[in-house]
């Protein structure tokens, strides 16, 4: 398939039901743009052409095209477009096992199936809460029973305990409290989100981090929630910019990796007691990072010298 059609199809993929796909520039509009786009009246035309053929085949509704803009609309279900695989043979829906398998997964040329319903008129996977309610609102996976094992009781809890959590640590944490001092943060190991939507009021931008490692697949959790977040495993490099995170918060890390130093990083580190007290057998970690540099070796003399 050309690569207009595995773009799209990955587009296709990580939208939500009902979500929007918004082109804008080229080819859009080229029949009044063509000539300063430096590209022939047909090439832009077959390139649009394509662009709205793949969009036929994965189901999506062209809603509007106004000036240089164009808006599609992905079905809320797949229950007319599985119908018209009968007629379409070009694209068919994959058939793998675990459609929210993301970490290392090759792109197929095939349409993710979304999950089933009993109604056209049912949104796939659940209808979300407007902002800021979607926050706090047990998220449609969970009250489905996905993923296993978690109930709406235990994210109520979560949610709450991250409150409370919170707020001790910015008893520990001082500058924490300090509005404006951190920007940037990452939860290494975010489980439902808890601790971003406990920091909602504060002006402050957190990626929440699912671990390849962990037991439970909560990232959906996640997004369903209004936040952002992503895959990882720490034994790997991260795909980010060096020396971007103002702040990393690591609840239950060191229980998925072993191995992890602090004195050996140069960290400033200190033991805090658990929020519950000095007698709970959890205890926070604190570690700040320190400005330091390595010695210049070529000002030191080999062994012998004088």
């Amino acid at each position: 398939m050309q690569t207009e059609g595995q773009y799209l199809i990955e587009v296709d993929r990580v939208l939500r039901p009902g979500g929007y796909w918004i082109l804008s520039g080229p080819p859009i509009n080229w029949k009044r743009q063509w000539k300063g786009w430096k590209r022939t009246e047909a090439d832009l035309s077959s390139e649009q052409s394509a662009i709205e053929a793949v969009a036929r085949s994965l189901c999506w509704k062209k809603l509007k095209e106004k000036g240089d803009i164009a808006v599609w609309q992905k079905p809320t279900n797949h229950i007319h477009c599985q119908a018209s695989r009968k007629v379409i043979k070009s694209l068919q829906f994959c058939q793998a096992k675990n459609p929210d398998a993301a970490w290392y997964t090759k792109i197929e040329t095939c349409i993710t199936p979304l999950p089933e319903v009993a109604d056209i008129r049912e949104i796939a996977g659940g209808g979300l809460k407007k902002w800021p309610e979607r926050l706090t609102a047990v998220p449609p996976r969970i009250a489905s029973g996905s993923p296993d094992g978690v109930t709406p009781e235990a994210f109520r809890q979560d949610t709450e305990l991250w409150k409370k959590r919170l707020g001790y640590y910015r008893t520990a944490i001082n500058q924490l409290g300090q509005k404006g001092r951190y920007r940037n943060l990452l939860d290494m190991n975010a489980k439902f989100g808890g601790f971003a939507a406990a920091l909602v009021d504060d002006p402050v931008w957190v990626m929440n981090v699912v671990p390849t490692a962990a037991n439970t697949n909560t990232l959906g959790v996640i997004y369903e929630r209004g936040l952002i977040g992503t895959y990882q495993d720490w034994c790997e490099a991260m795909s980010t910019y060096p020396r971007t995170y103002d702040l990393l918060h690591a609840d239950r890390v060191f229980t998925l990796y072993k191995g992890s130093v602090t004195d050996g990083m140069r960290w400033d580190s200190q033991i805090a007691d658990h929020e519950d007290g000095p007698h709970q057998r959890e205890k926070l970690l604190l570690v700040v990072k320190t400005y330091w540099t390595a010695p210049d070796q070529s000002q030191e003399q080999p062994n012998g010298s004088a």
